[in-house]
């Protein structure tokens, strides 16, 4: 038994990744009582407030989640497991709020509709809960825009400097996110924008079909495109899509 935990401490996250998806069913449910308190960090970053594992729907969510990201992790991904599970519980999470919300919404309607009473405000009680979800929507997607921006002050960044540096058409964002995508996917370019806060515009020069002057004047904008894809923002990778992501 000794002996059995001294191999588990030994061995890496990754590793511990791999045995679960080769079929390590020990593995497996260890990490997934291991890792309970990430999981509930993770479901109550969404839901900002405290995810009792006992009792919470939004908990087992969570845990589901966690266990598909332990089989679909590849870390040929670019980022670490940790980061792949918290973005995929998060995703799952809003997807299950979402629904919640619709299904909330027609039972109220069908109730509404059985209920003379009520019989000429079912229109006024669908506006009223599609208000809530776009307010709901609009809450969660302004708090990661301010977690976005204080990750942008540490490289001595924000937002009206991205405006600034955005490029002004279709063509050249598409290509600036291409770069941006190359760089993510790139261990060692990656770590130079995620460690130290420079783009490598030197190492990309010849690996790109992009002039080092368009790097160099979309640098600020590359750089913060990296963070977004290294980071567990689902509303602005979303966003993201609408240029080429």
């Amino acid at each position: 038994m000794i002996k059995r935990l001294f191999q588990k401490a030994d061995t890496s996250l990754d590793e511990q990744v791999a045995s679960a998806k080769q079929g390590d069913e020990e593995a497996r449910n260890e990490m997934l009582k291991q890792y309970q308190p990430f999981i509930a960090k993770s479901v109550s970053e969404v839901c900002k407030r405290y995810i009792d594992p006992k009792q919470d729907d939004e908990f087992s969510i969570g845990l589901l989640a966690f266990n598909e990201a332990i089989q679909s992790y590849s870390c040929d991904k670019g980022s670490s497991f940790l980061s792949f599970a918290r973005l995929v519980i998060k995703r799952k999470v809003i997807d299950h709020i979402r629904n919640e919300q619709k299904r909330v919404q027609v039972t109220s309607l069908d109730e509404d509709f059985h209920d003379e009473e009520q019989m000429e405000n079912p229109l006024e009680i669908s506006a009223a809960k599609e208000k809530f979800r776009m307010e709901t929507e609009a809450w969660h997607r302004k708090e990661e825009i301010m977690e976005f921006q204080a990750q942008l002050k540490k490289y001595k960044l924000s937002f009206n400097e991205l405006i600034d540096a955005s490029p002004k058409h279709r063509d050249a964002r598409e290509s600036a996110v291409q770069v941006a995508r190359l760089v993510f996917q790139d261990e060692s370019l990656r770590s130079q924008v995620i460690d130290k806060g420079r783009l490598p515009i030197k190492d990309l020069v010849h690996r790109v079909d992009v002039s080092k002057k368009t790097l160099e004047r979309n640098r600020k904008f590359i750089i913060a495109l990296v963070l977004i894809l290294n980071g567990d923002y689902v509303y602005l990778k979303d966003y993201l899509k609408g240029v080429g992501m």
